[in-house]
């Protein structure tokens, strides 16, 4: 059954009328089903009507590209700040190994002293 155009007087079976339909209706999920963005005019429709349609269909898009500058803008800061964190960041301490071994000089010296200490405690 062919959907006649809500604006106009026009009686041609062509989807942009139910997509006006759908605009109409407020619609918005349903317009986009009927391919709202790839939309073209009626050739029978008035140009006001035309118009109309046609300006619908900018306006989504242009919503739709304003969403992807917004997305892209978050990832953007969100890597500009991970960058700024890490810069800010003080560097890892080096890994600590074992407590370096004694020349043995002072290991003789501190075996000495410790076995005057327990001489002197017994």
């Amino acid at each position: 059954m062919p959907t006649p155009c809500p604006y106009c007087s026009c009686a041609a079976d062509a989807t942009v009328h139910r997509l006006h339909v759908a605009l109409q209706e407020e619609d918005l999920d349903a317009a986009l089903a009927l391919g709202l963005l790839e939309a073209t005019a009626c050739p029978t429709c008035t140009p006001a009507c035309t118009a109309r349609l046609l300006a619908a269909r900018d306006a989504r898009r242009f919503a739709l590209a304003a969403r992807e500058r917004y997305r892209n803008r978050a990832v953007r800061l969100a890597r500009i700040k991970a960058d700024r964190d890490a810069a800010r960041r003080p560097p890892p301490a080096p890994a600590t190994t074992q407590a370096a071994a004694l020349p043995s000089s002072a290991a003789d010296a501190l075996a000495r002293a410790l076995a005057k200490a327990k001489a002197r405690h017994t």
